[in-house]
């Protein structure tokens, strides 16, 4: 039986912060990561295409919880005390600056995620945490002094304080079930829309910056560049209403209607600004003179679907070509017909049941002494570094009321 002051089940990013922020803050703990695989931070390492996408550019916590679907009230209070700038400082301090890209999106100034892992590397040796790989932990048990015993198939272990940051893990959710915590169903967030569709069949790579998309029969709406990818639609406007809609989605089985205004005019509006072109462009072909800052390809498509030929001129349009043209820009309808995850990056809705945390400490409201950093919660969020937020916040916090 091997015993520990703390134990962390769980060597990601989450378990990393919440062990290195511990030993920095009571060096007389004796601290212990324990991790499933052979070797940890893997979501670290794929994050952000290999680069880590460390945290987001937002530095107002009442701005910064509007991108956690699930989270956004609990989290309000915890980014007062941890965020951002923090978040930066703390990096910064252990020799990783980080750059803000044009989207708000953070990274670290060499561009790999690699940095971020040998950071973390560095200061749980420098703080002599154990680390112990292939370790699975099979069976949580209580103990009367409200310390845990921990089993796996090597050895057992005993602890004062527990903290579970095991990020989408189904199987331990279902440990963490057993032990009397509701857990949240699990269902994917981040996903593209699958869509056949003959419009968007042949223009994978083509990007509508300026796009709203409403999910028909919902309030589900979002705003921002669409890609048009091999399978369908992804970009932020996409994967926002698969954070916000995950659990109505699931419910849909992801077969649904979206209706997607290109161009973010009225259909008024356009058909306004098309019978000007029909004047000022009367000589000049509608499939060749790409308009609204469109990508030419995609106007092209759009063209073809309002039954206007390749070689029609402004001038020869009709006004039912005309209005279905408006259409097309403002209100194109495409079946959606099932989902794809969105790169490696699987984000998960779902988890333990956030009445049974207080926010204040990340501790269990059923178990005193065990605590809860990262995914492991029913907490997730957009893409752009808010889930790693959401995990350094959570370890902090959570290290401060273990160390104390």
């Amino acid at each position: 039986m091997r015993q520990y002051d703390v134990i962390i089940i769980g060597g990601g990013a989450a378990g990393f912060f919440a062990a290195i922020n511990i030993a920095e803050q009571n060096p007389s703990l004796k601290i212990c990561i324990l991790e499933k695989n052979k070797e940890g931070l893997q979501k670290v390492k794929i994050s952000g295409g290999g680069r880590c996408n460390v945290t987001h550019a937002e530095f107002i916590p009442q701005e910064l919880v509007l991108n956690y679907p699930r989270g956004e009230k609990e989290l309000l209070g915890p980014f007062h005390q941890f965020m951002t700038g923090d978040t930066i400082e703390w990096f910064d301090k252990r020799g990783v600056e980080l750059k803000i890209e044009y989207d708000g999106r953070m990274f670290p100034v060499t561009d790999s995620s690699q940095t971020i892992i040998d950071c973390f590397l560095k200061e749980v040796k420098n703080h002599q945490v154990d680390i112990l790989y292939s370790e699975n932990v099979s069976k949580i048990i209580p103990m009367d002094n409200l310390g845990f015993q921990l089993e796996t198939k090597h050895e057992n272990f005993t602890c004062n304080k527990l903290l579970i940051a095991t990020g989408s893990s189904i199987k331990f959710w279902k440990l963490l079930e057993n032990l009397g915590h509701t857990i949240s169903k699990p269902v994917p967030s981040l996903f593209t829309f699958d869509i056949k569709d003959n419009r968007i069949k042949d223009i994978p790579g083509v990007v509508a910056q300026q796009v709203s998309v409403k999910v028909l029969g919902t309030d589900l709406y979002s705003e921002g560049p669409l890609l048009i990818t091999h399978v369908g639609m992804s970009a932020p406007a996409i994967l926002k209403l698969s954070a916000f809609g995950a659990l109505e989605l699931a419910e849909m089985n992801y077969k649904f209607e979206i209706e997607v205004n290109f161009i973010k005019l009225t259909l008024e509006e356009s058909l306004e600004r098309l019978k000007i072109f029909k004047q000022d462009l009367a000589k000049k072909t509608v499939y060749k003179s790409t308009q609204f800052s469109l990508p030419k390809r995609l106007w092209q498509q759009l063209v073809l679907a309002s039954n206007i030929d390749q070689d029609e001129r402004w001038a020869d349009i009709n006004k039912q070509q005309l209005e279905s043209l408006a259409d097309q820009l403002t209100q194109a309808i495409f079946r959606v017909d099932g989902k794809s995850t969105f790169k490696d990056e699987f984000v998960t809705a779902g988890g333990v049941d956030l009445k049974e945390v207080n926010f204040k400490t990340f501790e269990s409201k059923l178990f005193p002494n065990l605590y809860f950093a990262g995914e492991v919660l029913n907490i997730d969020a957009v893409t752009g570094g808010f889930n790693f937020q959401n995990a350094w916040t959570g370890a902090f916090i959570a290290a401060k009321a273990i160390s104390s």
